[in-house]
């Protein structure tokens, strides 16, 4: 296998964390939602809230201070090292990047991140996590 072969299948896997981590914020809210509904303990876990408000806090800040992901910015690079197009053709990144990039404005990413920052914020107070208890929580799931 080529170097340009590997650094190309090394953004392939960049690309598939950012997709990864989309659905964990995008998704995440949705099971927090539908699990406080339907009494499921484990959407409660005090990590896994913790850790879905900071990601999607991340975004918003990032949009609002007009910062590329870098996640977005390795794939970039490993990209160019491989001497591809950025945003290659390799058939993993076609159909990920079809899934996780459109075309519009910033502002539209900036209002829909925003909004999905705020939903995330209220879901704290819809759907309460769980107290921490001396600095673990003894319920995980």
């Amino acid at each position: 296998m080529s170097s340009s072969s590997l650094y190309l299948l090394a953004a392939d896997l960049v690309l598939s964390i950012h997709l990864l981590f989309v659905g964990f914020v995008v998704f995440g809210l949705i099971v927090i939602f539908i699990g406080g509904g339907l009494s499921w303990n484990w959407v409660r876990n005090p990590a896994f809230r913790i850790t879905h408000l900071l990601g999607i806090g991340l975004v918003v800040l990032q949009s609002w201070l007009e910062v590329i992901c870098p996640l977005t910015i390795l794939e970039n690079a490993l990209r160019e090292i491989a001497g591809a197009k950025t945003y290659g053709d390799t058939f993993i990144s076609y159909w990920l990047r079809k899934l996780l990039y459109y075309d519009a404005p910033n502002w539209v990413f900036i209002v829909c991140y925003t909004i999905l920052g705020i939903l995330v914020v209220l879901s704290w107070f819809i759907v309460r996590p769980r107290p921490i208890q001396n600095g673990f929580d003894k319920n995980t799931i």
